[in-house]
């Protein structure tokens, strides 16, 4: 039961994830056409996707401790392998994921609590970007439910939605990005 309700928390945070990105690439379009509630629904569907990558590990540690493994937050947070085979290295993926999305989601929810927040809180912000591929890539690798066919199709669209996206807004992002490192 564990282990279903992790991979549920993961599947739901991979889908909202994807949609988040998406109406966070084109929030002024968004806005424009369909007025501020996006930009409120986009903060609070955040804050939702936050819990559920924050559940998945912690239900991941729960299944290990009721299949007699124990309970090990430090392999399920913090245990990064670069050097390893397959499935470590994925899940090493998932957990420097975890990590990243604790930076955008603390600069999207701190965003207006300080002047450097407030000035800074896109820079951290567009980690996601980077953390939904690499989430991908560790659902691709690690999961199981990614072989489904459904799923698979969806992930597939979504990671080459993203791509794009990312490749469109690639000039404006090195701009940003440079004046990032500037100041």
């Amino acid at each position: 039961m564990m282990n279903l309700v992790q991979r549920i928390f993961a599947l739901t945070a991979f889908v909202l994830l994807f949609w988040q990105i998406m109406l966070g690439a084109y929030m002024q379009k968004w806005t424009d056409k369909l007025g501020g509630w996006v930009f409120k629904f986009h903060v609070i569907q955040g804050t939702m996707i936050y819990a559920l990558v924050f559940l998945h590990p912690v239900f991941f540690m729960l299944f290990n401790f009721f299949a007699g493994r124990g309970i090990d937050p430090f392999y399920v947070f913090t245990q990064v392998c670069v050097f390893c085979k397959s499935p470590e290295l994925y899940y090493s993926l998932g957990r420097v994921s975890f990590w990243l999305i604790n930076i955008a989601f603390f600069a999207g929810l701190f965003r207006t609590t300080t002047p450097y927040m407030r000035a800074n809180w896109r820079k951290f912000h567009i980690i996601n970007y980077l953390v939904f591929l690499l989430v991908g890539i560790h659902g691709f690798f690690s999961g199981t439910d990614f072989r489904i066919k459904p799923f698979f199709t969806f992930a597939i669209i979504a990671c080459l939605i993203v791509v794009y996206t990312i490749i469109r807004k690639l000039p404006s992002l090195v701009s940003f990005l440079k004046n990032w490192l500037r100041s």
